[in-house]
Parts: C-alpha cells; structure tokens; sequence
C-alpha cells in the first residue's frame, strides 16, 4: 500500500506520499500504542479477557471505513494508527487468553496460533495487494475485520478471569470443557485459590526480584522481536525487492515470501510441543543472522561493481527467506507463549502489558528510522547490524530464559528462583 500511496498515478490521496510521511504511516501507530497498554493491562482485569477482544474489533472497524474514505494524509496517519493501537492489544490480550485456557501441555502451541494467523493476514495483503487498487484492498480489508470479529462473540470466558472474578461454579464449568475433566478442572480452580489476592497490588510487583527478573528476561524477548529487524524489513519488502534491481518481479517474490511465512508459522505451531522454547528460539536467531548478514553482503557487493550476475541475483530473495522462514518458524512466535508464561496469576496482565509497551517503542523506532538508517549508513551495514543484534539476543536468551515447555506455572516459577512455588498458580 506504501507503494501505491506514493505513486502520483494510483494515490487516491491529493498529493502522492513522501519517504518522510510514509515513515510516519507506517510508525506512528506504534508509538501511540505504547503509551495505551498499561490502561489496557488494567482493563483486562476489569472486564475480562474475551470482552477485550470483541471491544477492540470496534476502532479496527472505524478505522477501516476511514481509510476507505481517505482523500489527505491527517486520514490515512489516524486510520492507521488507530489500526495498529487496536492490533497490539490483541497481541496483549490473546496470549493472556490462550495461556489461561490452555493445560501445560497445550500452551505453547496454542500461543503460536497468533502468529499463524498474522502471517495469513499478511499473505491475503501480499498476494492480492499488488494487483488491487487501494480502494479495493481497503474494501477487502473491512470485510475481513467483520469476519474475525463475530466469532469472538461466541468464544468463552477465560476460567481463570472468570474464577477471579467471583463466577466459580462458571470457571468449573468452561475448564471441565476444556480438559474433558471434572477432576482435573477442580484441581485447577483449587490452584487458582491459592494465588489470587483481592488486595493485589500490581505496582508492588516492581519490588519482587522474581517478577522483575522474568519481566527483564521478557523485555530481552520482546525487544529481540524488534531489534532482529525483521519488521522493519517486512513492512518495506516491495521497496527493498524494487532496489536490489534484480530480475525477480518484485510483487510475485512478495507473494511467495508472505505464503512461505504462513507454512512457517504453522510449522512451529506443529514441533513446539516437542522442541524446547530456548531450542527452537536459538536456531531461529541463527538462521536470521545468516539471512540480515546475506542481505547485506547483496548490497554491500552490489555497491561496489553494481553488476548482479549469477547467484547474487537471487541471493536477496534467498536471504529473505531465510529471515521469514526462521522468524515465522521461530522467534516471532515463540515470544507469545514464552513470555507469558514467566508471569504467575494477577501479575500476568501487568508484566505483558509492559513487555508490549518496550516492544512497540522499539517497532517504532525500527520502521520510522530504518529507512534514514540505509540512507545514512547504507543498506549493507543496516542489516548486519540486525544481524549482530540476532547474535547478542541469542546469547543472552542462551543464559538467562529457563526451559517452560510442558512446565506448570509453579514449575516456570521455580526455574526463575521463586523458592516458595506453593502461592503460585499451577495450571
């Protein structure tokens, strides 16, 4: 879309779009989520996990019909941003939700979904995107929102809120659902006793060692998620295939690269429950480091002769895939379940919420400046910046991020060096 709302002949806008205020279309969003997130965190806990997420379909809608209309730039910035503030709460509440619904066992591939779908969502803009209009594609765009939203309407509460939230015999009921056991839902609900305090006091959370250190170990995965670079190049893909001037038609490799990180996104969602958390985060982070560090051998080498023969024509779009397949495949959808699970109980909305925050700063940065960051220091050193970035996340993650595949929260909480897990919630 970037691309069309910079072309003169194909803008519906009165004037086409500068680099400058592409930048700020793309990033703006980000920024003004960031300072959304805590209220969010609070707001969860007050009107329940599913309400959130049928609620935030609502601006999503409104925006949609804006960018419809959309005729000056103010229309598409606040479209957008609006958009994108309605996006990162779902990426706040649905890994809440998924780990509170979800058994030990099922939580890591359950939390992987989200990327899946994101990743879908991505290959319908890629697929159809260069082929469509704007107007089209913003059609197209609205009647997807409608479509994802009317299930949420039918999803049930998540048990856990539900218990919380005085409603025991309603939490007994979904979990027994859920686990296809009586048994084991009391087990759980019993679990939930144990932990839940009315007094909670979520800013107190900062003066306990245990939750600040999963919080950190958090902020290291959320920031990875960003500093890899894979966002910054993902949202400027057509740009970045158009200045390699190679003979790949830039809208087809697209294409390909958007339904390649749907098959990845699936892939982790079907291994997760047999590969640890940290294994498959570190060959993940392996494998983006060769593709950033062949995107900028590409450039560096296409500066110097500006001739692109043989295997170096296709070594841009190989070293894209690279980075999609090991993103989607990995960190990119491993941080959802992992970092949800470091948090115990009450303390679970106010630690993501926080995480997301750190997170949406560092998108903004990444998207807004990466096109300033090639300009000034080339595309060469931009991506291998993102690829030494991959190297010190992956040690740091080496050390620090205790194993949680098939682990109770107690357990999790356990690894982190919490000594009493008797006050933690276990399922």
């Amino acid at each position: 879309m970037l691309v069309k709302l910079q072309d003169p002949e194909k803008t519906p806008l009165s004037r086409p779009l500068t680099d400058a205020e592409g930048s700020w279309v793309v990033s703006l969003g980000f920024l003004l989520a960031a300072g959304s997130n805590f209220a969010s965190g609070y707001i969860i806990d007050i009107i329940g996990r599913k309400f959130c997420i049928v609620a935030v379909s609502i601006p999503k809608l409104l925006s949609a019909i804006l960018l419809i209309f959309a005729t000056e730039l103010w229309m598409v910035l606040l479209g957008r941003s609006v958009m994108l503030m309605s996006d990162m709460l779902v990426f706040l509440i649905v890994p809440i939700y998924a780990a509170e619904i979800a058994s030990k066992n099922q939580r890591g591939a359950l939390g992987t979904l989200l990327q899946l779908f994101s990743s879908i969502g991505i290959l319908i803009s890629l697929a159809i995107g260069p082929i469509v209009s704007y107007h089209e594609l913003s059609y197209i765009l609205l009647g997807l929102i409608i479509l994802a939203m009317l299930p949420g309407i039918f999803i049930p509460e998540s048990p856990y809120y539900l218990h919380f939230d005085g409603k025991t015999d309603d939490s007994l009921k979904i979990l027994s659902l859920l686990r296809g056991s009586e048994t084991q839902a009391k087990q759980e609900v019993a679990d939930y006793d144990l932990t839940i305090d009315k007094n909670f006091d979520k800013i107190a959370c900062l003066k306990d060692k245990i939750f600040v250190k999963a919080l950190l170990i958090a902020l290291v995965l959320y920031g990875g998620t960003q500093l890899v670079g894979y966002n910054a190049v993902s949202f400027y893909l057509q740009t970045i295939l158009i200045s390699t001037n190679t003979n790949v038609v830039p809208g087809v490799a697209s294409a390909i690269i958007g339904a390649i990180q749907v098959v990845s996104s699936l892939f982790v969602t079907l291994i997760i429950s047999s590969f640890g958390r940290k294994t498959i985060l570190l060959v993940s982070l392996a494998g983006m480091c060769v593709g950033m560090f062949g995107l900028g051998g590409f450039f560096q080498t296409s500066s110097l002769d500006g001739q692109i023969t043989g295997f170096m024509n296709y070594l841009p779009i190989v070293s894209l895939l690279l980075v999609v397949i090991c993103y989607c495949a990995g960190i990119g959808s491993v941080v959802w379940p992992a970092t949800t699970e470091l948090f115990e109980g009450q303390a679970r909305a106010f630690g993501v919420s926080i995480g997301l925050t750190f997170t949406q700063l560092i998108m903004f940065l990444t998207t807004k400046y990466f096109s300033t960051m090639t300009n000034a220091f080339g595309p060469a050193s931009t991506y291998w910046f993102f690829g030494t970035n991959c190297v010190i996340i992956a040690v740091v993650i080496a050390i620090f991020l205790p194993e949680t595949k098939g682990k109770t929260f107690a357990e999790i909480q356990k690894a982190l060096g919490k000594k009493d897990t008797k006050q933690n919630i276990t399922a």
